[in-house]
């Protein structure tokens, strides 16, 4: 450190850190007899700028009103110290926005499982087999025709003979009721049905029967057999019809209007 040696030889005392001008130069110094001839030791650096120790020091050992600055104009105080300029700030560098973690792969989706074939539909159930509607009238035995209805060796003959094999099936001509089935005059056996409208069949000479009194029958159905009794000249079947006022008729006409195509 550098001081400089300031002799205080009138007593005068000097503060660090004072700006001395004209009109304090001027102005009486403080005498202090006990500090006459001290020697200051004054650190460099501690004056104001612009202070010239010399004439501090002249000033000291001058007298009152002895001293004057070379030119009062001449003393201007030092240029101020300009403080640094900011260092500049650091320029913040743009962090980059950090990559986004890839998204996962996605995962991978099994195949739906195929579906199952449809089953096939099921065959349309078949129409029932109907039997063939069931007529109202039939022909009542196979064979051929022997004898007609109306007058025969001087008398009238009330039905007509129908020659065939013994034991050939005779059948009810129509719906209806038997009301006769058994022995009878001049036939040996007869089976007798009377029919929905009041129309009685009578069917004899026969051989067999095989149904009851008040049993219903269908037409077509099972009733006798051909034979030969009573007053016979051969296995026949002779059928008569009575209509529903109790008169006798032609079988073969009441067959036909009936709708049934006799094969005799």
């Amino acid at each position: 450190m550098k001081a400089t040696a300031v002799a205080v030889t009138t007593g005068a005392l000097l503060a660090g850190s004072v700006q001395i001008g004209a009109a304090t130069a001027s102005a009486a110094p403080l005498h202090r007899p006990d500090v006459a001839g001290v020697q200051l030791q004054l650190p460099a650096g501690q004056f104001l700028p612009g202070v010239d120790i010399p004439s501090l020091v002249d000033a000291v050992h001058a007298g009152p009103g002895q001293w004057t600055p070379t030119t009062a104009a001449s003393w201007k105080p030092a240029p101020k110290l300009q403080a640094p300029a900011p260092a500049p700030e650091p320029q913040s560098v743009p962090i980059p926005a950090p990559m986004p973690e890839p998204l996962p792969a996605p995962e991978a989706v099994p195949a739906p499982e195929p579906l199952p074939a449809p089953e096939a539909a099921p065959a349309p159930m078949p129409a029932p087999v109907l039997p063939p509607p069931r007529p109202a009238f039939v022909q009542p035995v196979a064979g051929f025709l022997t004898s007609s209805y109306g007058p025969r060796w001087g008398t009238h003959h009330n039905g007509i003979d129908i020659g065939a094999n013994l034991g050939t099936p005779i059948l009810s001509a129509a719906d209806g009721v038997v009301i006769d089935a058994g022995p009878a005059s001049g036939f040996g056996l007869w089976v007798r049905v009377q029919h929905t409208d009041g129309t009685i069949t009578v069917y004899g000479h026969v051989d067999t029967f095989v149904v009851n009194v008040g049993q219903p029958v269908l037409a077509g159905e099972l009733i006798a057999t051909v034979g030969n009794r009573g007053q016979s000249t051969g296995p026949h079947l002779h059928l008569e019809v009575w209509n529903p006022a109790g008169y006798q008729v032609d079988p073969l006409i009441w067959l036909h209007d009936s709708g049934v195509a006799v094969n005799w």
